[in-house]
């Protein structure tokens, strides 16, 4: 199979324009991130039940023909997937007569093991992978790859070296990446400042030092509020472009109202894993969550909007409307609009 040889059109342009200084709402980038089976298995593709109240599995052909259908809708900027999903999409030309850039994911580290009966995500991230670059890179030319910080030396310094010799590799192979950088999945000592300023200090020192063709394409990391996503975005805007990832599913409300303030405060990338793939209507969600921002539609009345679709295709809403409007992310009620 020929590699592809750069990104897609539209997800180059986008990125032209934030680091130029000439960003709109329409050049805002959002990512389907259905790489789940990369982290929890058949626990992260998910289960649905069986019209007797007893959850079964979904397959991999599940998860596929939700790729599909968002790939299908030209909604999302970017599909990013596992090796193995991103084999059977190429193999079944989804991505023919698109300009949606597909991506594979690129490492996973310990900490994203969250298969059933799994305790890895006690502790600290061991550096893992198990994609080969050259692999991927006959697929699709961007990747992802993610590291965590710990406020260890000995954790982070391992996880740094990872990160140096996975670029130097990709550099060889011409690989893309952009890089996700989580929180820890527990509490660590940041003795004089929040667990936000830490994030933000650590991937700027990180980077500090990385040659520009060896730079990610965005960051991909949790929202720790609206001083912290200013704080970054604001700090190198033509070069390090700050995008958001989607965490726990929440309401509806949540997932239009993070995009919003990420949005509102700098960030300029939304890449969504679970508030996507949860949903009753995953691509109804993502038509909204962009009229959310280059419509400027209110979070509530997408909410309503959102619903409203739901009734007119027959489908069941998980939440009353009532419900599905609250904002119950603490971290995102200080600012909700």
């Amino acid at each position: 199979m020929s590699m592809s040889p750069n990104i897609s059109n539209r997800l180059s342009a986008k990125l032209a324009h934030i680091r130029e200084g000439s960003y709109k709402p329409k050049h805002f980038i959002i990512a389907d991130a259905k790489d789940a089976d990369m982290g929890g298995g058949i626990n992260g593709v998910g289960f649905i039940d069986d019209g007797r109240g007893v959850l079964k599995a979904k397959t991999a052909a599940d998860y596929l023909t939700s790729m599909k259908q968002m790939i299908a809708s030209e909604l999302a900027d970017i599909m990013l997937t596992s090796m193995a999903s991103a084999e059977h999409l190429m193999a079944e030309n989804a991505y023919a007569n698109t300009d949606i850039c597909p991506a594979i994911r690129l490492n996973d580290t310990t900490d994203i093991w969250g298969f059933r009966g799994a305790v890895y995500q006690d502790t600290p991230a061991l550096p893992f992978r198990t994609a080969r670059l050259q692999q991927a890179r006959n697929l699709c030319a961007l990747g992802l790859y993610a590291i965590t910080f710990y406020n260890d030396r000995d954790v982070d310094v391992a996880t740094l070296n990872a990160y140096r010799d996975f670029r130097e590799q990709a550099d060889e192979v011409g690989m893309l990446h952009f890089l996700e950088v989580f929180n820890p999945a527990f509490d660590i000592n940041t003795p004089d400042a929040d667990l936000g300023s830490y994030v933000n200090d650590a991937i700027v020192r990180c980077l500090a030092g990385v040659a520009g063709c060896e730079h990610p394409l965005f960051l991909k990391m949790q929202y720790n509020g609206a001083r912290s996503m200013e704080e970054l975005a604001s700090f190198d805007p033509g070069k390090l472009i700050v995008g958001v990832l989607g965490g726990a599913a929440g309401t509806t409300r949540d997932t239009f109202e993070l995009i919003s303030q990420t949005e509102r405060f700098g960030g300029r990338v939304a890449l969504f894993g679970r508030k996507i793939y949860g949903a009753e209507d995953s691509v109804e969600l993502v038509r909204l969550m962009r009229a959310v921002i280059e419509d400027d539609v209110s979070t509530s009345e997408a909410v309503e909007a959102y619903h409203d679709g739901l009734t007119k295709k027959g489908l069941a809403p998980m939440r009353a409307l009532e419900q599905d409007r609250e904002v119950t992310d603490p971290i995102l009620k200080p600012e909700a609009s």
